[in-house]
């Protein structure tokens, strides 16, 4: 059954525009807020958590400022009237945050993770400037696999009407899809799968030492809980069902794109605004990390944790 894609996209135009209006609007002040936070009340206590979460509040504001250029893109009825340079940038930028937040959140958790099993080492050797060269390290590393995207990623007229599009790659100009599938795989299993598993092999040792340390405080508890909470619910909204669904949908068209069906077009829509749901969790992860994000939403120092551990 041959299915217009015209029909489909009529999903993604009704529920896009609002859904990136109200990330633009969490995401910017509250990433915001968490910058000011780390400038003004952190600004003597720079530990490597501080430094990897103030990397991926810059990372989201980057991004979040190209949200109103798709808000009036999907306004417009998928209509981009800002250019073939601009279509590029904003699909680069979209790849470079994506993935620089997978890999500070694996990041911030391996740091977790050498924090609670091997404490005395971490007091003895871990500074500040080791996250710093690890930040580095994490922008080139994106920020090169992401340069694919600048050639992929272009304008391309909609083969349903006079609107220019702004996809991340237009067959009609670049020929045969088998490149940009590939670099798709290889980002869902470089960036997405490789990270998730240390991720995820980092909170079984979090985990295991909290469940056996008896001397572990009811803050640094907390602070565990809400950041393995904070951290699944990240895989479960934004990665993984945006990888997943995105490989499929390419599946599907390169095996018949008459038979690739619009539920899979519309859920990966829906995977589209998951994916940038992450800008507005962060904020969330960041209360595990640094005390006074946590003090300013919650209302509670960390004497007075101390003092309530002390009491029971």
């Amino acid at each position: 059954m041959k299915h217009n894609f015209g029909d489909c996209e009529r999903f993604q135009i009704a529920l896009l525009p609002s859904v990136y209006g109200v990330e633009f609007i969490v995401a910017l002040a509250g990433n915001l807020f968490a910058l000011w936070l780390l400038v003004v009340r952190e600004r003597k206590n720079w530990h490597t958590g501080v430094v990897l979460s103030c990397n991926l509040a810059i990372s989201d504001l980057l991004y979040v400022l190209t949200l109103p250029l798709l808000i009036v893109y999907y306004a417009l009825g998928k209509h981009w009237v800002f250019g073939d340079s601009v279509c590029k940038i904003e699909r680069f930028l979209f790849t470079c945050n994506l993935y620089v937040s997978i890999f500070f959140i694996m990041a911030i958790s391996v740091n977790r993770c050498v924090a609670l099993a091997w404490p005395f080492f971490t007091r003895s050797h871990v500074r500040p400037a080791h996250a710093k060269a690890v930040s580095i390290v994490i922008w080139i590393l994106v920020g090169v696999i992401s340069c694919p995207v600048l050639k992929f990623a272009s304008v391309c007229p909609n083969k349903y009407n006079n609107n220019t599009l702004c996809v991340s790659f237009c067959e009609k100009s670049q020929g045969k899809e088998s490149p940009h599938v590939t670099y798709r795989i290889f980002l869902a299993v470089f960036g997405c799968l490789v990270p998730f598993l240390v991720t995820f092999a980092s909170y079984c040792v979090v985990i295991w030492v909290v469940w056996k340390n008896v001397n572990i405080t009811t803050l640094e508890k907390r602070k565990v809980a809400l950041l393995v909470s904070s951290v699944l619910v990240l895989y479960a909204i934004s990665f993984l069902p945006y990888h997943f669904f995105q490989n499929y949908h390419l599946y599907l068209k390169k095996r018949d794109p008459d038979k690739s069906g619009c539920w899979v077009y519309d859920m990966y829509q829906v995977s589209k605004g998951l994916a940038t749901l992450n800008m507005c969790i962060h904020p969330i992860l960041y209360m595990a990390v640094f005390d006074s994000i946590r003090v300013a939403c919650c209302g509670k120092s960390q004497e007075d944790d101390y003092q309530e551990g002390t009491r029971k």
